[in-house]
C-alpha cells in the first residue's frame, strides 16, 4: 500500500517509532493522522507541527490498556477523517523482569503489548471491510519471533502480539485487509532505556545483539514493507536469519542463546 492519499491512525505516536512514522507518513502524502499517546503534551505538540507543515493532523490522550478508550480512539478518528485506512497499533511497554513480576505488572503488559491489538481492530476492520481494503501494522518486536533474555512478561506478551497478526492476516486478507507485523530489535527509544539507562540485562542483551536503530531507520522500513505488503517487516536483517535457526533447530537456538545471555550477564 502507499500512503498517499490515506488517513492513518497510529498509537504510541509521542515519541519513538511511532512520531517517527507520523514524520514518514506525512512525507509520504497522507491525508490525514490521529495520533494517540499516553503522553498528551507530547503527541499534541506532533499533531500541531505536522499540521502547520501541512498534513492535517489531530491528537488524543489514550491510554490503550482501556479498551472502551481505545473503541472511542478509533470512533474518534473516523468521526474526524471519515475513515482509518492504515492502522498502526504501535504502543508497548516493557518491564525488565522475569518470575519476580507480579501479577499487576503481567496484567498491565498483557492489556498494553496483546489486548490492546485487538481491541484497535475490533473497532477498526469492520470499517476496511465495508470499504474493500485497509492495512494493519502491528508493531511486535523481534522478541515476538525469537525471545526477550531478561523480561518475560515482554517476551510472552510480543509472541501473542504476532501470533494476532498472523490470525489477521489469514482471516482478513482475502477481504482486502492487508496485515505487517513490525519486529525490530534494538531501537533508540525510551523503551530500550527502560528507565534505567539501558542497565537491565534486557537492555544490555538487545544492545550487544545487533546495532541499535534509529527510530527514523524503522520507520523507512515501514513504508518499505508497506509497498511490498509484507507481514514481516525486520528493519534488523539478521533477525530473519535467527528465525530461520530456530525453526530448523530449536534446541541448538536455545544452547547458543544460553550462552549468549551468560557471557553478557558475567560481562556486566
Amino acid at each position: 500500500m502507499e500512503l498517499d492519499g490515506k488517513v492513518a491512525l497510529i498509537t504510541g505516536a509521542g515519541h519513538g517509532i511511532g512520531a517517527a512514522m507520523a514524520h514518514r507518513f506525512a512525507q509520504e502524502g497522507a491525508a490525514g493522522l490521529f495520533l494517540v499517546d499516553l503522553d498528551g503534551p507530547a503527541v499534541d505538540a506532533l499533531a500541531s507541527e505536522l499540521t502547520t507543515a501541512g498534513t492535517p493532523t489531530a491528537a488524543q490522550t489514550v491510554d490503550v490498556a482501556d479498551p472502551d478508550a481505545v473503541r472511542e480512539m478509533v470512533a474518534s478518528a473516523q468521526a474526524r477523517f471519515g475513515a482509518v485506512d492504515v492502522l498502526c497499533s504501535n504502543a508497548g511497554i516493557g518491564t525488565a523482569q522475569g518470575l519476580d513480576a507480579d501479577a499487576a505488572t503481567w496484567d498491565r503488559s498483557w492489556s498494553v503489548n496483546v489486548l490492546a491489538h485487538v481491541h484497535a481492530a475490533e473497532a477498526a476492520i469492520p470499517g476496511m471491510v465495508e470499504r474493500g481494503g485497509g492495512y494493519v501494522v502491528a508493531t511486535c518486536s523481534a522478541a515476538g519471533l525469537l525471545t526477550m533474555v531478561g523480561d518475560a512478561p515482554y517476551s510472552v506478551t510480543k509472541h501473542a502480539a504476532v501470533a494476532f497478526a498472523e490470525w489477521l492476516a489469514v482471516t482478513y486478507g482475502p477481504q482486502g485487509v492487508r496485515v505487517s507485523a513490525l519486529c525490530p530489535q534494538g531501537v533508540a527509544t525510551a523503551l530500550l532505556d527502560g528507565g534505567d539507562g539501558g542497565n537491565s540485562l534486557s537492555s544490555r542483551i538487545v544492545r550487544s545483539a545487533a546495532e541499535v536503530l534509529q527510530p527514523e531507520d524503522v520507520a523507512q522500513s515501514v513504508i518499505d514493507g508497506m509497498a511490498e505488503e509484507r507481514f514481516l517487516i525486520l528493519p534488523h536483517a539478521q533477525v530473519a536469519e535467527h528465525y530461520r535457526k530456530k525453526a530448523a533447530d530449536p534446541d541448538r537456538w536455545i544452547g547458543a542463546m544460553q550462552r549468549f545471555a551468560a557471557a553478557i550477564e558475567d560481562g556486566g
